[in-house]
């Protein structure tokens, strides 16, 4: 058995693997896990990922977890151009720098601005106070403010000139609250001309097939009683 990646592109993480391996050629099955229906919390995606969390990679025998490691995986076996996680020490620790940053940053805030505003009331039919939504969306602008600060500043890229996997990491992160209707690119000229360059460099195609699923999350039809049930638990602590 070749290369299995076990993905949902409602998730970011998910969304960032599936266009690394895309823009690189490299071949996988895919096996769709639908976290909707809570298929990441059964029992036979449990043999896979003890972890009940996408994505997952299989390789033969080996298995791996968590978004990073799969990325970083990726690169080093299918030796992908240097561009995305350089060999040059500074450019390479400013890649990890980010992704050590995001993980309780963006994607915390993100993730919540998605929920809170579009699936919790849309498809769990419980709908949050306006002041915990402005709340969480405030925190998001907060982090906004970083990115650009900090590791966008004046460059093309987060660690350069060219793209590398935090900018890919970044962006799948960031159409998260575009799918709820944030605007979060509208009066950041900086962050809107990135967003512009890392289409441009995964291509534009590959960039919208990737994000056709949360690009329609306000589409999401309600959950019924039983995956209400079965995927609150979980959503609830995931959004803290």
């Amino acid at each position: 058995m070749g290369l299995e990646l076990y993905l949902d592109l409602l998730s970011q993480p998910c969304r960032a693997v599936y266009i690394f391996a895309r823009r690189n050629g490299i071949p996988f099955e895919l096996r769709t896990v639908e976290l909707l229906k809570g298929q990441h919390i059964s029992d036979d995606f449990a043999q896979v990922n003890p972890l009940k969390k996408v994505p997952a990679l299989k390789d033969g025998d080996f298995t791996l977890t968590e978004s990073v490691a799969i990325l970083l995986y990726l690169a080093r076996k299918y030796k992908v151009p240097d561009h995305w996680y350089p060999q040059d020490l500074q450019a390479c620790a400013l890649v990890d720098e980010y992704m050590a940053w995001q993980h309780t940053t963006l994607r915390r805030n993100c993730l919540r601005a998605l929920w809170h505003k579009v699936m919790f009331p849309v498809f769990l039919g419980e709908p949050l106070s306006p002041e915990i939504l402005a709340a969480t969306l405030a925190e998001l602008d907060v982090t906004l403010q970083l990115l650009e600060d900090k590791f966008l500043q004046n460059k093309a890229f987060l660690a350069g000139p060219h793209i590398f996997l935090a900018d890919l990491v970044a962006i799948t992160e960031l159409m998260h609250p575009v799918g709820a209707g944030c605007q979060v690119f509208e009066g950041r000229p900086r962050l809107a001309a990135w967003r512009q360059r890392v289409e441009a460099a995964v291509g534009e195609d590959l960039f919208q097939k990737a994000h056709e699923v949360i690009l329609k999350a306000k589409d999401t039809p309600p959950a019924d009683s039983a995956t209400k049930q079965k995927l609150m638990p979980g959503m609830l602590a995931m959004i803290q």
